[in-house]
């Protein structure tokens, strides 16, 4: 009998680690649990801190909304004008001042939500409060993604911005 019992003992143990083997690192969030910022990568907290796109102008970068720090690394293809130029330069350092403060803001906005999870105080009402002041700095930070792009569209010929459009690889519409 008592092999029976190990054959039968060894199988489930087998058939244990198979199944846990299955599972294990199957998320994809397995190795961000050391992150400062769980929600942030370091990637992310960087682009923030430094003024970065991180994606929140797609609206009217792909609509035929010329970026200010693309136009201006395009100046001579473009052939802007010196007046445009300066024009650009000022819509950048302003945006890039303004997006830099709201990216820190948000940076400090996702810190304080992680530490309500890292200390076991997140109630329905933390997390609301936490979660709509985030929302409200990610619409700022967005709005001035895309205000950047707006300005900087109104500086152009359109002429400029079909040849931006073209460079920059987008499909005509």
């Amino acid at each position: 009998m008592k092999p029976k019992v190990g054959l039968i003992f060894a199988a489930v143990v087998l058939a244990g680690c198979a199944g846990a083997g299955e599972h294990a690192g199957h998320s994809p969030y397995a190795g961000q649990e050391s992150r400062g910022i769980k929600a942030l990568s370091a990637d992310e907290e960087r682009g923030l801190a430094e003024g970065a796109g991180l994606g929140y102008a797609k609206s009217a970068e792909l609509n035929g909304y010329p970026g200010p720090a693309h136009v201006l690394d395009m100046a001579d293809r473009l052939g802007l004008a010196p007046e445009q130029r300066k024009a650009i330069e000022f819509v950048m350092q302003s945006h890039k001042a303004e997006a830099r403060a709201l990216g820190a803001e948000l940076v400090k906005r996702e810190r304080e939500l992680d530490a309500l999870f890292a200390s076991r105080q997140a109630t329905a009402a933390a997390i609301d409060t936490k979660t709509f002041e985030i929302g409200l700095v990610q619409a700022k930070l967005r709005a001035s993604h895309l205000k950047a792009h707006a300005a900087t569209t109104a500086v152009l010929t359109p002429e400029q911005i079909e040849r931006y459009n073209r460079t920059r690889g987008y499909a005509q519409r």
